[in-house]
């Protein structure tokens, strides 16, 4: 089950698509934190969703908020899509151990081998203040995101 508002968001250490190294709790105290699994790269509805947060990145990415989003994609396949594509964000590997963080977080699907499409908005502190978590081929809306954020 997915983690829910009021808790604390699990920490977490990943690669990104450099090879280096990000931490949740990196951002805390400094910036609020747009948490966004995806199921794969190269897929037309994720392709879609980050493309989208691409072309409105500064909502998502700024001196207030960090926009952060993991698959269980390797380090290297995400570095090629974030070329192709354009994402200049941090798109973070939960290639191994597989899943771990998607766990965490409640939506990893074992079956598929893969995360669902669930986004957390962690506030400065580290506690979740909003989430939506939707299955594999529903594509999220963006102004939510923008509502929630503007609430915080």
């Amino acid at each position: 089950m997915a983690i829910v508002v009021g808790d604390k968001a699990p920490d977490f250490e990943l690669k990104n698509q450099h090879g280096e190294t990000v931490r949740l709790s990196d951002f805390h105290g400094e910036k609020n934190v747009v948490l966004l699994f995806y199921p794969f790269a190269f897929t037309g509805v994720c392709t879609g969703e980050l493309c989208a947060l691409r072309d409105e990145l500064p909502q998502f990415a700024n001196d207030d908020v960090q926009l952060l989003a993991v698959s269980s994609d390797s380090p290297f396949s995400l570095r090629v899509f974030a070329e192709q594509e354009g994402l200049e964000y941090p798109l973070l590997s939960d290639f191994w151990p597989h899943g771990e963080a998607g766990r965490a977080y409640g939506v990893f699907d074992e079956e598929k081998g893969c995360s669902v499409r669930g986004t957390f908005i962690i506030d400065k502190e580290g506690v979740v203040r909003w989430t939506i978590v939707n299955g594999l081929p529903d594509a999220r809306d963006l102004n939510e995101y923008t509502k929630a954020l503007a609430a915080l």
